[in-house]
């Protein structure tokens, strides 16, 4: 089988190519059924004129002999054609636009690199490690820098320090003292980690969030 240049295949038997819409559909026309409905693509596509985008429009221009450009609005009749000619397909990517914006792609290709990114994502959020600090709003000095070393560990370790304060029964009247301590605390640690808000009143606890510092 040989590809061509915008990677599909096509075959290269006697008889020559098959256009991919003539005879039969490539596989990647028939999404699987756990991707069936996330994307409109080629005939399911019906409105009259779309708006076509993509990085591959030079390409694609020299490929048709017509010249396309990103962003700009077609008949959806000339983008099936084109799609079909370069052996891609078109899909309907953001449909509640007006008109709906598609790109010409391999679909297999692009729920390909779709999930490997999701799968990236979750991946990324799954190794965050939070560490829990807790102060009380007399933490005397002592415990205090006994905490910060703690803290600084975990910063360097790359896990984010989730500090609170907490109040219990009447101490809720010295939230500004809480405040403050987690401010000092902020500032023992801004070599190591910035916080990703200030320091804000959840229930009975003052709480801060620091995530680690990025290592040059």
């Amino acid at each position: 089988m040989a590809k061509n240049q915008f990677g599909g295949n096509r075959s290269s038997g006697g008889g020559g190519s098959k256009p991919p819409f003539r005879g039969g559909r490539r596989d990647s026309r028939f999404p699987s059924e756990e991707d069936k409905g996330q994307f409109r693509l080629n005939d399911q596509i019906r409105v009259p004129q779309i708006r076509l985008v993509g990085d591959n429009m030079e390409q694609l221009s020299e490929f048709v002999g017509v010249e396309i450009k990103s962003g700009e609005v077609y008949n959806t009749r000339d983008a099936l054609q084109w799609a079909e000619k370069s052996e891609l397909d078109l899909v309907e990517i953001s449909p509640n636009a007006v008109p709906p914006v598609v790109r010409i792609i391999d679909y297999n290709k692009f729920l390909y690199e779709k999930k490997k990114k999701e799968k990236e994502i979750k991946a990324k959020a799954a190794k965050t490690v939070i560490k829990e600090i807790r102060f009380g709003p007399n933490t005397d000095d002592h415990d205090f820098e006994f905490k910060v070393r703690h803290a600084k560990t975990f910063l360097e370790e790359n896990a984010k320090v989730k500090a609170y304060v907490n109040f219990r029964g009447r101490t809720i009247v010295f939230k500004d003292r809480g405040e403050l301590l987690l401010l000092r605390f902020l500032k023992e640690l801004e070599e190591f980690g910035a916080p990703e808000s200030l320091p804000k009143l959840e229930g009975r606890r003052m709480i801060v969030m620091i995530a680690p510092k990025k290592k040059k």
